[in-house]
């Protein structure tokens, strides 16, 4: 049986992150980095969402659809750097997955709500993007927080995890404090949060 539209974008945006070069150890085996990445967010959504959209089902496996193709150091390494290089990626990510989307015979309406959902607009007002945000800040608690923790000072942990809670709904603050974390982790986590 030929595959539905929806799993055929899901098979074509898996195709494009497996191109990564940028690899990580799963159980001895080696998984593109933004392939794993887009797994998970697949993965989270579901328990967070368990009703979600098509529309945001595709957005959250796109989310990072490409990302190694920019290279952070492309920009100045400040905050507005670092804002432009997100915003350029943002851009270059809703671009592949509407190419996906044309390929496979979706609508324009729901090629617009995708790539409206990847530019993460109107966060705290719109239902999808807000639940999106939640994802991507679950995913980073989740599995990349502790590393991320490792490599930098407390109080710039801390900054971090405070900007993580603003962009998080009340059922996302509830859903990160679920995941198990290491004594240290939920101690910074804590001081962000009080």
């Amino acid at each position: 049986m030929k595959p539905t539209r929806f799993e055929s974008a899901i098979i074509l945006i898996d195709n494009k992150n497996s191109e990564d070069i940028n690899t990580y150890q799963v159980y001895g085996l080696e998984i593109s980095k933004e392939l794993l990445y887009s797994q998970r967010m697949s993965q989270k959504l579901l328990q967070f969402e368990p009703q979600a959209s098509e529309e945001l089902q595709i957005a959250a496996r796109a989310q990072h659809i490409g990302r190694w193709k920019i290279a952070r150091d492309e920009y100045p390494m400040d905050r507005v750097g670092y804002l432009k290089w997100r915003e350029t990626l943002k851009k270059m990510h809703a671009a592949m997955a509407t190419d996906i989307l044309k390929e496979v015979d979706y609508d324009a309406e729901f090629i617009d709500r995708v790539s409206f959902l990847i530019n993460k607009k109107l966060i705290k007002k719109d239902d999808g993007s807000q639940t999106l945000e939640d994802v991507i800040c679950l995913v980073f608690l989740e599995y990349y927080f502790e590393e991320f923790a490792e490599k930098h000072e407390d109080d710039k942990v801390i900054d971090i995890l405070q900007k993580t809670w603003v962009k998080m709904s009340d059922k996302g603050h509830d859903a990160a404090l679920k995941i198990s974390f290491s004594e240290k982790s939920l101690s910074l986590i804590k001081r962000a949060i009080a």
